[in-house]
């Protein structure tokens, strides 16, 4: 069979974890419509470490939510990894989610009654993984969160610092191609948002896991290789970052 090699344009094509086209949510479309997203056109590459930014109301949750397949986009489509996921069922959107994409949420959403590593192994039971597995799995990414001797407390044993880095050791343990992250330090202090951004920057280096925030917050921004600034759901700005902490 003759091969050749890809072109630049094809080659970036293939880097492209998620493509939104002309992406729009409108709320009240029958009376007086309020546009959350309005044609949002983006592509966002693997590996990537990007931050949404803008003020309240700026549409940045949305558009998460949208990527996430948390809802639905009244126009246009989204594409991860080549898979139309706007097209979907509902019952494949959630098998598309279970072992695909990772969430954190600002208000952690661990379950009470669980302890933290049942918290995070949860969703590999979902995928049906072995015990030898998972317990190899959750020992790695304890390990990485440096809460190897809290595994069997319950998040209310845990300061938020804990929980929060709880929930993105729940969010990794699939080994999902992308983490989203909604207002992840919102409810930090300084060393704890700083701990949680060494980690999930540790992971995106090491793993080439594609991180996606939803921030106001300075100190993520500041951490950041890509900075989409939103204004009345529209897309204001996108600039790449340089790097300076990556190894030359």
């Amino acid at each position: 069979m003759k091969t050749s090699k890809p072109d630049s344009a094809t080659a970036a094509k293939s880097d492209v974890v998620i493509d939104t086209h002309n992406i729009s949510r409108v709320y009240n479309p029958d009376t007086i419509p309020v546009y959350a997203i309005r044609n949002v056109h983006l592509h966002i590459k693997r590996g990537e470490f990007t931050a949404l930014v803008g003020p309240s109301g700026s549409g940045k949750t949305t558009l998460l939510n949208l990527i996430g397949g948390l809802d639905k986009p009244d126009q246009g489509r989204i594409l991860i990894n080549g898979t139309e996921i706007t097209a979907l069922s509902a019952g494949e959107l959630i098998e598309f989610r279970l072992y695909n994409i990772g969430f954190v949420f600002q208000s952690f959403n661990l379950i009470p009654v669980l302890t933290a590593g049942e918290n995070a192994e949860f969703i590999m039971l979902l995928q049906g993984k072995s015990k030898k597995e998972r317990d190899a799995r959750m020992k790695q990414l304890f390990r990485e969160i440096d809460m190897e001797d809290k595994m069997d407390r319950r998040p209310g044993e845990l300061s938020g610092g804990q929980q929060q880095r709880v929930a993105v050791a729940r969010a990794l343990a699939s080994k999902p191609q992308f983490i989203l992250a909604d207002e992840p330090t919102a409810n930090l202090d300084s060393k704890s948002a700083s701990n949680l951004l060494d980690i999930m920057d540790k992971m995106n280096r090491e793993e080439n896991i594609t991180f996606i925030f939803s921030t106001h917050d300075q100190r993520v921004i500041e951490r950041a290789r890509r900075v989409i600034t939103l204004v009345d759901g529209e897309v204001a700005s996108d600039t790449n970052v340089i790097d300076t902490s990556a190894p030359h």
